[in-house]
């Protein structure tokens, strides 16, 4: 039996979202709904590309502390999760704090670390998107699944964003 990990789901794995789908198939492994949770880091969350994908661009300290849903998975689940997100070479997965909304044996919220998925080659034109605290799927900017590798248009050349840089050039 593999150990499970922490994971924190911001997007379209959300309960509710078009990607749930993939936590809840067992065939993918397994993944267990702990709580809702927020950033403990601000982040930027933008909708972007012609996809309208969900991106957590990782730019600390700028955007908001975003809510999301924090799972237990195995290594099966966080392998499907790597293809679905693209990782390596879209997303940077990472362990990152997390606030759990459930508050812990002192009464307190309890901050735990997560793996998540944030985005550091993005087009510059993604930090003038709306920020948002929290993603829903809407028929204003509806989800589309992509098969395509290149979910950026080709003059959307990708910026490399330093994690520790604010102020991005």
């Amino acid at each position: 039996m593999s150990s499970l990990r922490r994971v924190f789901v911001y997007g379209t794995l959300k309960q509710g979202e078009p990607n749930h789908h993939w936590l809840t198939d067992v065939a993918n492994g397994k993944a267990s709904f702990v709580g809702r949770g927020t950033t403990v880091t601000r982040y930027p969350l933008v909708i972007g590309s012609r996809y309208n994908i969900p991106f957590l661009l990782d730019v600390p300290g700028r955007g908001h502390q975003v809510r999301g849903e924090i799972y237990d998975i195995d290594d099966r689940m966080l392998a499907r999760l790597d293809v679905l997100e693209d990782y390596p070479r879209l997303y940077e997965r990472r362990p990152e704090a997390i606030q759990s909304a459930e508050k812990g044996g002192g009464g307190t919220a309890e901050v735990v670390s997560c793996w998540i998925y944030l985005l550091q080659r993005f087009p510059p034109h993604l930090l003038e998107q709306q920020m948002l605290e929290e993603y829903r799927n809407s028929t204003g900017q509806p989800y589309t699944e992509s098969h395509d590798a290149n979910v950026f248009d080709q003059h959307e050349v990708p910026l490399v964003v330093p994690a520790n840089d604010e102020n991005p050039r």
